[in-house]
Parts: structure tokens; C-alpha cells; sequence
């Protein structure tokens, strides 16, 4: 049964067993086996210019003994965490994910960032049914889908038109070694993975929303 601990600067989530899981995240990408993923929130101040990230977040999880971990870094406050379960046919997909908006992008454009705060998405997402490896990459690409519908229909514009994303998203998926081959949108485990994903996404998409609405509504007020 998976579970999640929040210890801030860290959320864990502990998958329940050893599963296979497929990411791009700094610590342990591609496809690995692993039994917990995790989030170690950042601040600028935290990863300057000449820092080498990837030998600094070795330290810090050598340090908690996660080495072994796959793990993602985030600018999200991580107390603003989202999680969403979906059971489609005596199958579940738990997703979490962490939300910000503040370096959003559209899809086929970028957007000068420089000197500014950067957020991101991060999301991990774990199925009961286990997959043979190409639907676990069909899993990913379901999840990644998901991302995308939630962060366009929660309706952050761009001057390049509605945000699609960030420019430092990151998903993990995770699932038991199977037989099953296919995860795509006409089965069971596509439609858990993406009501999943999706709720997740939008959940913590519509809060960053509303936190940065009063943000910028309290700095108007102390500036006049």
C-alpha cells in the first residue's frame, strides 16, 4: 500500500514494494527499480549558478540514506502537495504532485526567464496492475497527457497563449513488473493513470493559482 510523509525541505512516498518506475528526474532517470520517490524542495539561494546540482542533491540524499531513491527537486512550497486516486475496473493509479506556475510555458515557445523565481511540476504516479516495460512508457506518456489538459484547462495565459506546462517539469511513473503490454487511452489503466494525473494537476494548479492572485494583490497594496 502506498503512503506519504511530509518532512520539509521532503515528501516521500513510499511506493509499498519494489516496482519499476520510468522518469527524467535528476536522481536514478530512466528505467529503474525503486521503492519511493521523492521531492526536496529548493530555493534560489540553494542552487547557485556555479553549483554542481546533481553532486549537491547526491549529498543531501546520501545524507537521509534515499540514495536509492528516485527523486525529483522542486521550488514548491511542499507543504502544497496534491494527491488523486482513480479505480477503473478493479484498477488503481494514486498520483501525486507538487504545482507551480511561475516559469509556465506554451508548448513551441520560450519565455526569457532569467533573474526570475522558477517553479515546476513535479508528479509521480503508481498503478496496481503490473506492466511489461513499453506500457509502462505508454503509462508516462498517458500521465504527461494529463499534465497538459490540467495545466490548459485550469487556464494560466501566456503572452504566447495558454500555458502547457513549465520549463522544468518532471514525471515519474511507477508499476509492478507485468506481462500487461499496452496502457494506452482505451484501456483501464490509461483511464486511472489520466483521471488521476489530471485531478492531481488541476488541484494544485487551481491553488497556485489563487496563492499568486493574493500575492500580487498584497504587493499592489504595499507598494500604494
Amino acid at each position: 500500500m502506498t503512503g506519504i510523509s511530509l518532512a520539509r525541505p521532503w515528501i516521500e512516498f513510499d511506493l509499498g514494494e519494489t516496482m519499476q518506475v520510468l522518469s527524467w528526474a535528476i536522481n536514478r532517470p530512466g528505467f529503474v527499480t525503486a521503492n519511493r520517490i521523492l521531492w526536496r524542495e529548493v530555493r534560489n539561494a540553494d542552487l547557485p549558478p556555479d553549483l554542481d546540482v546533481t553532486e549537491w542533491l547526491n549529498a543531501e540524499l546520501t545524507a537521509r540514506g534515499a540514495q536509492d531513491a528516485v527523486a525529483f527537486l522542486t521550488s514548491r512550497d511542499v507543504r502544497h502537495h496534491h494527491q488523486a486516486q482513480a479505480t477503473v475496473d478493479g484498477i488503481t493509479a494514486h498520483a501525486l504532485a507538487t504545482v507551480g506556475l511561475s516559469n509556465a510555458e506554451r508548448i513551441g515557445h520560450r519565455i526569457d526567464y532569467d533573474n526570475r523565481d522558477w517553479g515546476t511540476i513535479n508528479v509521480a504516479v503508481v498503478l496496481s496492475e503490473g506492466l511489461a516495460q513499453p506500457a509502462l512508457i505508454e503509462m508516462l506518456s498517458i500521465a504527461v497527457q494529463a499534465r497538459t489538459a490540467a495545466v490548459m484547462e485550469a487556464g494560466f495565459m501566456l503572452p504566447t497563449g495558454s500555458a502547457t506546462g513549465t520549463g522544468t517539469d518532471c514525471l515519474a511513473v511507477a508499476a509492478p513488473a507485468g506481462e500487461q503490454a499496452y496502457a494506452g487511452l482505451h484501456t483501464a489503466i490509461g483511464e486511472a493513470v489520466g483521471k488521476a494525473t489530471y485531478d492531481a494537476v488541476r488541484k494544485g494548479a487551481e491553488v497556485w493559482k489563487r496563492s499568486n492572485l493574493q500575492r500580487q494583490r498584497e504587493e499592489y497594496r504595499a507598494e500604494t
